[in-house]
């Protein structure tokens, strides 16, 4: 496991909110000095630790409201199939491979309900070798910042730069 400080994590957490932060005011934000911050954010690009920069659209700008999860059982050999097919489609947002009750869970955002019941019943269902489906309506999301509950593994003194 890399090592990390107190140090780190405040600059993770500091990012994880506004990615796009300039130095200085990251710097003025956790109280340490722009070229700790500058050095330390590249050995965290560096180490793995920070895997890209990114932006969160607002999904309901784009006309998409209503978000929701599906659980979907599968059939294992049409797997590489059905995972190019839900990929085609438009209110898909991301597939995740589980272990469980279900195969997968696909995240999606639709226009409206009425569109959900159509995406779920004539797009989903409709796919080969998706033999089960379940799906749960988000009415509202809680972001967590996990960094901040992160335990360090070392001294701040222990990581030279």
């Amino acid at each position: 496991m890399e090592k990390f400080d107190e140090i780190d994590i405040k600059i993770l957490g500091e990012l994880i909110q506004e990615s796009n932060i300039s130095i200085p005011k990251l710097s003025e934000r956790i109280s340490i000095n722009s070229s700790v911050v500058y050095s330390r954010i590249n050995r965290l690009i560096r180490k793995g630790f920070i895997k890209k920069y990114t932006l969160e659209v607002d999904e309901n700008l784009l006309g998409y409201p209503v978000k929701a999860v599906i659980g979907c059982n599968i059939s294992s050999r049409q797997r590489d199939t059905i995972l190019k097919d839900i990929e085609q489609i438009e209110e898909a947002r991301e597939i995740i491979e589980i272990t469980g009750r279900f195969d997968l869970l696909i995240w999606t955002s639709a226009k409206s309900l009425d569109d959900l019941h159509e995406l779920v019943s004539k797009k989903i269902s409709q796919i080969d070798g998706v033999t089960h489906t379940e799906t749960f309506i988000e009415m509202k999301r809680h972001q967590l910042s996990f960094i901040s509950r992160v335990e360090t593994n070392v001294d701040s003194k222990e990581i030279r730069e």
